[in-house]
């Protein structure tokens, strides 16, 4: 706990998501595993990046599934590695971790994308993560 109290949920899960997005990027472009990358870090990552990796590692033939399915058109290997990684892991998050809103889902997905991709793919990204929350969770926020 820090002086300040109990440590920040919201504000932690974002950084996980942040540093899981980042070994899901390097995994990706070295063609790694990304349990390996995860495995090199020299500093452990927060518990829950760690979950996400494995997570997006261990359901990657389901999630690409629906990434594919609702993609429309751009399949997971066309796209851009960032927004590759990035719809991965919110996908991964509305199958398997229930407890996680689907509107935090949306918005941290979309952000990520603003922060570190395009304006472009803020949308795409939002517009594939949405649908597949429809899919899945049977509603979009």
């Amino acid at each position: 706990m820090s002086p300040k109290g109990p440590a920040d949920p919201v504000g932690s899960r974002r950084e996980a998501r942040e540093t899981a997005l980042g070994i899901l990027y390097a995994a990706d472009t070295q063609g790694s595993d990304p349990r390996q990358v995860l495995a090199e870090r020299p500093v452990a990552p927060p518990e829950y990046a760690v979950g996400l990796v494995e997570g997006v590692a261990d359901a990657l033939a389901e999630v690409d599934a629906l990434v594919d399915r609702f993609s429309e058109g751009w399949s997971t290997d066309r796209m851009p590695v960032v927004d590759r990684a990035l719809v991965r892991m919110a996908v991964f998050e509305l199958l398997q971790r229930p407890e996680v809103p689907t509107g935090v889902v949306l918005a941290e997905v979309v952000e990520l994308a603003g922060d570190y991709s395009t304006e472009r793919s803020s949308r795409f990204v939002n517009g594939v993560v949405a649908a597949v929350a429809d899919e899945v969770r049977g509603d979009v926020g």
